[in-house]
């Protein structure tokens, strides 16, 4: 197959990556992204969804997919072509200064530019470490909370000491649904407040709480058919609980890897591209990294870094691509241009 020839190519459907179409659009500049999940939106949309975030500029309080749906939507007017459930695989220059990009479902580029807006790289959930845990995953054992509606009432079996662990425990607990919460020692890596919380709803009798690790699982069945039942927590002091259950919540962390970007070539430092802060491009040229995929003295992982960052890289981009036009900072208020370019009212005045 013939490479799709694109202006610019984003790696990574995350909040900054999202934000990268709509800079590069205001630009005039087209985009095609691509990512290993399935649906845009990265760690927001996969790890925490329901989540809300108090940092996004005029927004006192967006859910994390409301942030992505927002961006989307932001990003429309520009008809970003997306390339979804493939990672990325190769990238390298070729001897016209373009890139050669190729992702594992066999799609290939031939780009201008490209922007690695990955995050911090593919990521894996630390498993539920018991016999047979795999075949229930993503049925009864899961590392995420994809719908929180969907496991009301549920029994449910929350592992971990961390901050999503203890968000989910108080949650589900709040609101009547049977929990069992079970973490491996006495400390906790949760915010106080949080672990505050889950004693209050333990002392109130909405939770239970066991010290200890998971055992081995409770199944019926065989095969397609079987069910889990529930599982069995050895305590600490070696006692064992037999806990019934509908569905495990395994919150133990994530095994953040560059996985490909390691080999592209690219200056890094603590498993991060290193960038300048002009341009936020690599040690290539002609390859920007923004967000959490990239480092540089005074580096805050936050997403509101990303989208400053995003707003830098798009005019060093636009140079990258079109040295020989002269740039000039325009206005989404008063630019015509910015007008025409967003498909708002003012276009035909």
């Amino acid at each position: 197959m013939n490479p799709i020839i694109a202006e610019v190519v984003i790696i990574g459907a995350g909040p900054a990556g999202l934000f990268q179409v709509f800079e590069l659009g205001l630009l005039g500049i087209s985009a095609h992204v691509l990512d290993s999940l399935k649906v845009p939106g990265g760690q927001c949309a996969e790890l925490y969804p329901d989540k809300p975030i108090y940092d996004i500029p005029a927004l006192p309080v967006c859910g994390a997919q409301e942030l992505i749906d927002r961006l989307l939507q932001q990003a429309q007017p520009f008809h970003p072509q997306f390339h979804l459930g493939a990672e990325v695989a190769e990238l390298r220059v070729l001897e016209s200064g373009r890139f050669h990009v190729k992702n594992t479902a066999g799609t290939s580029f031939d780009a201008g530019a490209v922007v690695i807006a990955a995050g911090v790289g593919s990521f894996q959930p630390r498993r539920l470490g018991v016999e047979g845990a795999e075949a229930f995953e993503g049925r009864q054992i899961h590392y995420r909370v994809r719908s929180a509606a969907d496991y009301l009432g549920k029994r449910l079996v929350i592992f971990g000491g961390g901050d999503s662990a203890l968000d989910w425990v108080n949650e589900y607990a709040g609101k009547g649904t049977p929990v069992v919460h079970v973490h491996r020692r006495a400390e906790f890596r949760a915010a106080p407040a949080s672990v505050a919380s889950m004693r209050a709803l333990e002392a109130a009798g909405a939770l239970r709480h066991i010290e200890g690790l998971a055992q081995s699982l409770h199944v019926e069945g065989s095969g397609a058919d079987a069910v889990l039942r529930g599982v069995r927590v050895k305590g600490r002091d070696g006692s064992l609980h037999d806990v019934e259950a509908d569905h495990l919540f395994a919150f133990f962390g994530l095994h953040p890897k560059l996985g490909p970007i390691a080999e592209w070539g690219l200056e890094l430092e603590k498993k991060a591209l290193k960038v300048d802060t002009g341009k936020f491009q690599t040690s290539v040229p002609g390859i920007f990294a923004v967000g959490d995929i990239n480092t540089y003295p005074g580096k805050k992982k936050l997403i509101l870094s990303g989208f400053h960052e995003a707003a830098l890289a798009a005019f060093a981009i636009q140079h990258h691509l079109y040295p020989e036009k002269k740039q000039f900072l325009q206005y989404t208020t008063t630019s015509p241009v910015m007008h025409k370019r967003l498909g708002v009212a003012e276009a035909g005045s």
